[in-house]
């Protein structure tokens, strides 16, 4: 005989993965080629000069310099650029 009764199952007890999605270097901080700027879902940042996409829309600095941030275009388009 069974201890317990049968019990039903949950539709809880369920939770993704954090996946660290933002900004990891800010506007004004110096950056050395290859190190991530943004990590976004979709273009949220575009990316500028020195600026290159990954396939998951990660911003990379492609050369050395420090991070800008910039508001253009008529649509209001966020890009980051890095002046070498």
């Amino acid at each position: 005989m069974a201890t317990k009764k049968a019990g039903g199952s949950t539709k809880n007890g369920r939770d993704s993965n954090p996946k660290m999605l933002g900004v990891k270097i800010y506007g004004g901080q110096s950056v050395t080629a290859g190190n991530i700027i943004v990590r976004q879902r979709g273009t949220e940042f575009h990316a500028g000069v020195n600026v290159g996409m990954g396939r998951d829309h990660t911003l990379f600095a492609t050369a050395d310099g420090v991070v800008k941030f910039e508001v253009k275009g008529q649509f209001g388009r966020r890009y980051v650029s890095v002046e070498a």
